[in-house]
């Protein structure tokens, strides 16, 4: 079992970062695999919703060439997904949410029925405002959401700040045990020959008709 863990902070090893590991490091204690992507400081564009990866029928963006793609690359391989940022004016950094817009849109097929979870890193506040919008994407896509104790937060100014924030590197940690459970139970679900949930065909309406 594996679960990638994305960083969508500009710094490659900052709280972000500190946060995510402290979750790989437990998940390795529980026997999961782990990769944690970072998302890098190029620029990265947003979803245009012009549905050439449904066209395509590849499950992937028909704008290749940055982070998008190469991580659905990597879901192949993995059972779960854990996103990783810091909080930026109350909500998530501007590259996770272009990120999440173009791998939702175009892997959805590949995403759903696999955990996930969110992580948030602030000095102060904004987290559970960043949290909530980022947890959104798993609940519109059929995907269970591993939660903690508390919130997904850890706080502090730097990493050193991080590794003293000891709640919240508990629920990092309490945040994999979750996970581990999860996918170890799924995994027995599907030897014991427990199917997916059928999906019926999507009803797509608007408050117009």
């Amino acid at each position: 079992m594996k679960v990638l863990l994305v960083n969508g902070s500009p710094h490659e090893k900052g709280c972000t970062y500190t946060a995510l590991s402290e979750v790989a490091a437990q998940l390795a204690k529980n026997g999961v695999d782990s990769e944690i992507f970072w998302l890098g400081t190029d620029p990265l564009r947003s979803c245009t919703a012009c549905g050439g990866c449904a066209k395509s029928g590849k499950k992937r963006c028909v704008f290749g060439g940055d982070k998008v793609n190469e991580a659905l690359d990597i879901m192949e391989s993995c059972d779960g997904i854990v996103v990783g940022s810091p909080v930026h004016y109350a909500g998530p950094s501007g590259q996770i949410t272009s990120f999440l817009g173009r791998l939702f849109y175009s892997g959805s097929a590949l995403l759903q029925n696999k955990p996930g979870a969110a992580v948030v890193s602030c000095r102060r506040g904004g987290a559970t405002a960043a949290y909530e919008s980022l947890v959104k994407y798993f609940e519109m896509s059929n995907m269970p959401l591993v939660t903690s104790q508390y919130w997904n937060q850890v706080h502090g100014s730097n990493p050193d700040d991080v590794r003293r924030d000891e709640e919240g590197l508990q629920t990092m940690r309490t945040l994999a045990d979750n996970m581990a459970w999860l996918l170890r139970s799924i995994e027995v679900g599907r030897q014991a020959g427990i199917p997916l949930p059928e999906r019926e065909a999507k009803i797509r309406t608007n408050f117009i008709r």
